[in-house]
């Protein structure tokens, strides 16, 4: 099976890193192509992505073909040694299909129609889009199979289509009928019987739609996993065509980052390269945090190999309430923390930036102000660098020793409108984890419950709250192999279908932790703190009765919680009761992490300074605004510069340093 490591380790050829982005000429003349490809090659790019929401240009009515001007774009780019990531343009159907088929297009809770002029406008169970989607595919795939600027397919673009329409029925129902295969066992999944909605009949059985009161958790949680199947069930056969085609390259879609929709585990499995789109906010102060939350999690799904970063903004994007630019040197900052985490590929949407339609104020690497504008300069110097560390880095791996545990299926299961507190939010709670590590200076990956967690010597749990009887064995049969476990709240405390487990949590996790009763869940409100000794606590607090042997390492004070447990200590096992604050949950977790074995990657780093090793070599990344000194001990040369340094490596307003250890040579003396 191909991977990316085909296309940066290409035989007889020095690794390499990719860069590029996403190109859309058919929304310029022609006589801006050949400007395009001289500037590309100034700027290093090796790769762009051609065709994502180009349907409407080879396909304009009905079986017709109009493939002229790809013909010359794809020319064009091996003229000038980039290569070619070809998409499939099916995220957005010409206008003709919606008109000829509109049981095409997707229908919102409420039964309205969204109607084309955007994009992904299409009802993934419709067989009229599926069958226009894949004759447009075959023919792409191929025309295109033996072109020489062809290097990857990109299938789509950013799947995130949900449907509560007709067509959407037909497809859940069959969904349905393949998981529980009659309706009594729906009926127990589901526990119909609250509130008298007992099924008695296939077709009785909806999508989730516009309901007096609120909806059945279980019917939710469904629904969503059907989402992300279906999803896939689309991606795969565009897949399986252009591999028959190609069987040679390698095929991707573009997950967005930390995303509900799509279950990122079972996605990754059927993709040659795992790649994200990722856009963290410049105003942010916990932007750089998040960029390597997300590079960690995609690395993660990637199985440890080598990823892309398929999308970022050059500058500023066009979606937030207020879009600020990234001022000088944080595009370039950014870029290269993905690389430290394990990216191989660097890209942007989009190459030159548009004048017109409805993204004309998101950055592209060529923006408005031209090649003499700063952004463009900026996109150069990126090339320059990741030429320059292609050959060192392409195909090396990140190593970790913690894993944080996430999981689709006990997202999709948040109880939403009908839970205790909505302040309790799965992806911040996962953030806020990660953030503890990174603050921690603690590298980490993500894994799934379900994964073989034996080759790491800490792994957290931030919040599943939905555990099923192999996860829960799998945590158990980790911590007698001599693993450490930290749980967050809510850990466990229902099963694969979202019914709560019998004494609130499981009872084979509360012998682990050390919980002999949960008595009462204490949701916290805004602002509201849990005053723990020496910590304060957030967001929510529990009311535990610890097990005999169990050990209180922190306890509530004041309240009705007074005296009882925040976070208990069973043997190698931990539970958190609350969310500490961002100082105290990264104390927390360091000291856990000391006593497993587990070490900073360097100690001293200043405040703002990342330390990542990829392979050999050693990432340092500042995402401060004052110059600072960051210690180092041995000699190390760096990498972006050519210098040579000893005890200590100066970093600059968004810094990068890419250091090796550089002993001296025989006879030579230390500066």
């Amino acid at each position: 099976m191909a991977r990316l490591d085909d296309l940066t380790r290409p035989p007889g050829r020095p690794p390499r890193l990719l860069y590029g982005g996403d190109y859309n000429p058919e929304q310029w003349p022609e006589e801006t192509w050949a400007e395009d490809a001289r500037l590309m090659r100034e700027a290093g790019v090796t790769s762009v992505t051609l065709g994502v929401f180009s349907w409407s240009r080879i396909e304009p009515t009905p079986g017709a073909r109009e493939f002229g001007w790809l013909d010359r774009v794809m020319d064009l780019m091996h003229a000038h040694g980039i290569g070619v990531v070809l998409a499939t343009p099916t995220s957005s159907p010409p206008p003709w299909l919606g008109r000829i088929h509109p049981e095409s297009l997707p229908r919102d809770e409420d039964g309205r129609t969204e109607w084309w002029g955007s994009r992904q406008h299409f009802s993934h169970s419709s067989e009229a889009y599926r069958r226009h989607a894949a004759a447009i595919t075959e023919d792409l795939a191929a025309r295109y199979a033996h072109h020489p600027a062809l290097t990857m397919w990109h299938i789509n673009n950013e799947y995130c289509t949900h449907d509560w329409g007709d067509e959407a029925a037909r497809t859940f129902r069959r969904w349905l009928t393949e998981r529980y295969g009659t309706l009594d066992a729906l009926n127990t999944a589901w526990g119909t019987d609250f509130w008298g909605q007992r099924y008695g009949a296939w077709e009785e059985v909806l999508p989730p739609r516009r309901a007096h009161y609120l909806k059945n958790p279980a019917h939710l949680l469904d629904f969503r996993r059907y989402t992300s199947d279906l999803l896939l069930e689309c991606y795969r056969a565009e897949r399986d065509i252009v591999r028959r085609h190609t069987p040679h390259l390698p095929v991707t879609t573009n997950f967005m980052p930390l995303w509900s929709g799509q279950d990122g585990w079972a996605w990754a499995a059927e993709e040659d390269v795992v790649s994200v789109d990722v856009y963290p906010d410049p105003r942010d102060p916990c932007a750089g945090q998040y960029n390597a939350m997300i590079g960690d999690l995609t690395r993660s799904e990637a199985g440890g190999r080598p990823w892309a970063v398929m999308e970022q903004a050059a500058g500023a994007v066009n979606w937030r309430t207020v879009n600020h630019p990234k001022p000088e040197g944080l595009n370039r900052l950014w870029a290269l923390q993905s690389v430290a985490h394990g990216a191989d590929a660097v890209c942007y949407f989009q190459w030159r930036q548009s004048r017109q339609g409805a993204e004309t104020f998101h950055s592209g690497m060529l923006g408005h102000a031209g090649e003499r504008g700063r952004v463009f300069r900026e996109t150069v110097r990126i090339g320059e660098d990741l030429a320059t560390l292609g050959p060192r880095v392409a195909g090396s791996r990140v190593t970790t020793r913690i894993a944080l545990l996430h999981d689709w299926n006990s997202w999709w299961a948040d109880p939403g409108d009908g839970a205790l507190s909505r302040r309790v939010d799965h992806a911040e709670l996962v953030r806020a984890w990660h953030r503890a590590l990174w603050d921690a200076h603690l590298p980490a990956s993500f894994a799934h419950p379900h994964h073989d967690l034996s080759g790491h010597r800490l792994v957290l749990v931030p919040h599943l709250h939905l555990l099923d009887d192999p996860a829960i064995e799998n945590l158990r049969a980790y911590v007698r192999g001599g693993g450490t476990l930290v749980c967050g709240f809510l850990t466990g405390i229902a099963d694969r279908d979202g019914r709560v487990r019998p004494g609130g949590m499981d009872t084979r996790l509360r012998e682990l932790l050390g919980i002999d009763l949960l008595q009462e869940w204490w949701p916290l409100d805004e602002g509201e703190r849990a005053d723990c000794g020496t910590f304060h606590g957030t967001l929510w607090s529990e009311e535990l009765t610890p097990a005999p042997g169990a050990e209180t390492v922190a306890a509530y004070r004041g309240g009705d919680l007074d005296g009882r447990p925040a976070i208990l200590r069973s043997g190698r096992a931990w539970y958190v009761s609350t969310l500490p604050e961002p100082a105290a949950l990264s104390g927390l977790l360091a000291s856990v992490a000391r006593e497993a074995g587990v070490r900073p990657v360097l100690d001293g780093l200043p405040e703002g300074v990342e330390a990542v090793r990829r392979g050999e070599l050693l990432f340092l990344l500042h995402h401060g605004n004052a110059p600072v000194t960051v210690p180092l001990p041995g000699r190390h040369r760096d990498l972006l510069t050519g210098t040579m340094t000893e005890g200590a490596v100066k970093l600059d307003r968004f810094g990068v340093a890419v250091l090796e250890e550089h002993p001296p040579a025989p006879g030579e003396e230390r500066p």
